[in-house]
C-alpha cells in the first residue's frame, strides 16, 4: 500500500512539475523570450550622433553623457577628442543602451547593470542576439536557450525579462527614421568616388 501511494505521489509530483514547465514556457513564449530571433547584419561604418541614440534608446541626453563619463557605455565610432568633436555611437551602442534603460526601469542597481554590460560587450554581435536577460529584481542573469528561461520561470527567479533580439529589431525600426553618417575614412573615400565620377561626366560632355 505504502508503495502504490509512494508511487501515486511521485506521479503527481510528476504531472505538477510537467504542468509548471508548460505554464513557464507559454509565458516565456508570450513575453518573446525564447530563441527564434533573426536579425540583420550590422553595417559598422554606420554611427548615430548623441541626440539620435537618445532618441533610440529612450533616454535623456544627461543620461548618455553621465553614462560615458563613467565608462558605462562610451561611443565606439568616434569618441568626443575635443570641443566641438561630435561622439558617434554603434548601433550595439544603442542596443546595450536601452537594455540599460530597461534594467533601470525594472529596479535593478547600477552596480548589477555594470555587471551585466561587462559581460554582454564579450559576447560577440551575432552570439548576443541569442541572449535573453532575466531578473528577479536584484539579480540579473543570462540565459543562451529556452531550457534556462524556462528554469528561472519555474523557479521564481525570472520575474521580468529582455530578449536581446527583440530590442534588436525595436532600434532597426527607430533608426531607420533616424540620422545616420558614416566616419571621416569613409566619407573621404566615398568624396574620392563622386570625385571621379564627376571628372568622368565632364570629359564625356566635352568629348
Amino acid at each position: 500500500m505504502g508503495t502504490t501511494s509512494d508511487g501515486g505521489s511521485t506521479a503527481g509530483h510528476d504531472q505538477q512539475a510537467e504542468q509548471a514547465a508548460l505554464e513557464a514556457a507559454l509565458d516565456a513564449t508570450e513575453q518573446g523570450l525564447l530563441f527564434d530571433d533573426d536579425v540583420s547584419t550590422l553595417d559598422k561604418d554606420l554611427g548615430y550622433r548623441g541626440p539620435t541614440a537618445c532618441n533610440a534608446a529612450g533616454i535623456t541626453y544627461r543620461q548618455l553623457d553621465y553614462w560615458a563619463r563613467t565608462g558605462l557605455v562610451e561611443p565606439t565610432v568616434r569618441g568626443a577628442t575635443g570641443s566641438g568633436t561630435q561622439r558617434l555611437y554603434s548601433f550595439r551602442d544603442i542596443l546595450i543602451l536601452k537594455i540599460i534603460k530597461r534594467l533601470l526601469d525594472a529596479g535593478i542597481s547600477l552596480q548589477q547593470i555594470r555587471t551585466a554590460v561587462s559581460h554582454l560587450r564579450a559576447r560577440g554581435t551575432d552570439d548576443l542576439t541569442r541572449v535573453t536577460l532575466m531578473s528577479d529584481g536584484a539579480s540579473v542573469y543570462e540565459c543562451t536557450s529556452n531550457d534556462e528561461v524556462i528554469d528561472l520561470l519555474q523557479g521564481g527567479q525570472g520575474v521580468f525579462g529582455i530578449a536581446i533580439g527583440g530590442v534588436w529589431r525595436e532600434i532597426e525600426g527607430s533608426l531607420a527614421e533616424l540620422p545616420s553618417e558614416r566616419t571621416a575614412a569613409d566619407e573621404g573615400v566615398e568624396d574620392t568616388a563622386a570625385d571621379e565620377l564627376a571628372q568622368r561626366r565632364k570629359a564625356r560632355q566635352t568629348g
